[in-house]
């Protein structure tokens, strides 16, 4: 990611004030600390870091540029923020989540906030396409966990209702804010602008694989191994075992999962048949697939610096350690 990193640190710089002042409130100190909270622990800056740099592939970032950012980042923080209150999360990122701090009315405000802050931000700068595209993937959001709520009832085992839940959870975010920063420097190139929504769907489809990944590795990544299996979501891993595994197997995990899920050792024991039933492998050559598939795409513009630094971002995703 270093790349990437490098191929915008004026921007990205710029855009942490930006973004900072976006976040402020007058009418409540109480709010205004929290905000400065949230902007102190900031993660990687991802999402951003996608919306300048599709931005940047089709010419000078500008002012709508960083209110795209701006409002991605705000969106996608107004999110975590609720995504804590109704997981009962008591970290986030290493720090305490706000609900674990201000309890969960005030976290349940904050996010509100947070959102309509991203809402105005558009709005009042007459943002009416790119306000579009991300409302468009918050109901693509919602529209995921959702789907991915219900099929945990009966523990999903259809590999497509799987891409069909990232896609919305995950990857709709993704491409949402490569199309954002598109359509601040490509103009009327709709083609262009398509491109860069189908490359960040992609790059999010492998991005949320490798997430599901992590459930079943031994790295701290912010969240207990197994915890998936514990709350019934069947990942890719898991529904390639079950759906290519003996019947006496499947039979035993199905039931493990759905009456047994809080054991650590019956988790530890569905972990080690997934893995040895290679699917793990299964998974990481999928992600691989979608990865390859965004970089096709993207190498269908011109070689440049920008290009290059997208292309680092996208194998980061695939390659993190966390």
């Amino acid at each position: 990611m270093q790349r990437a990193q490098i191929a915008i640190q004026q921007e990205l710089a710029a855009f942490e004030e930006y973004f900072k002042n976006a976040m402020k409130s007058n009418a409540s100190s109480l709010l205004d600390r929290i905000m400065r909270y949230i902007v102190k622990r900031k993660g990687k800056q991802m999402r951003p870091m996608f919306v300048l740099l599709s931005a940047k592939l089709g010419g000078s970032i500008n002012e709508s540029t960083y209110r795209a950012a701006a409002l991605v980042e705000l969106l996608h923080t107004a999110t975590l923020v609720h995504d804590d209150v109704v997981d009962e999360a008591q970290e986030r990122r290493g720090f305490f989540s706000i609900n674990a701090l201000w309890k969960n009315k005030i976290a349940v405000l904050v996010g509100d906030y947070l959102l309509s802050k991203g809402l105005l931000l558009s709005l009042n700068n007459n943002d009416y396409s790119i306000l579009q595209t991300l409302s468009a993937a918050v109901q693509q959001m919602s529209e995921g966990e959702l789907l991915q709520m219900e099929k945990a009832r009966n523990l999903n085992l259809n590999e497509q209702i799987y891409y069909d839940i990232i896609k919305g959870k995950t990857a709709s975010l993704l491409a949402s804010s490569c199309k954002a920063g598109a359509l601040t420097t490509f103009g009327n190139n709709a083609d262009a602008v398509e491109n860069m929504r189908q490359f960040g769907e992609l790059v999010g489809m492998a991005f949320q694989i490798k997430d599901d990944l992590f459930d079943y590795g031994t790295a701290d990544v912010g969240k207990p191994t197994g915890n998936d299996i514990r709350e019934k979501k069947a990942t890719l891993p898991l529904i390639y075992t079950l759906n290519n595994c003996d019947k006496h197997l499947r039979k035993q995990l199905i039931y493990i999962i759905k009456n047994e899920n809080e054991q650590p050792e019956k988790v530890q024991y569905v972990i080690e048949k997934v893995v040895a039933s290679g699917g793990i492998t299964y998974a990481t050559e999928k992600m691989e697939r979608f990865r390859d598939d965004a970089l096709h795409i993207l190498h269908q513009f011109p070689r440049s610096e920008v290009r290059e630094a997208l292309e680092d971002l996208v194998r980061y995703t695939t390659d993190r350690a966390y």
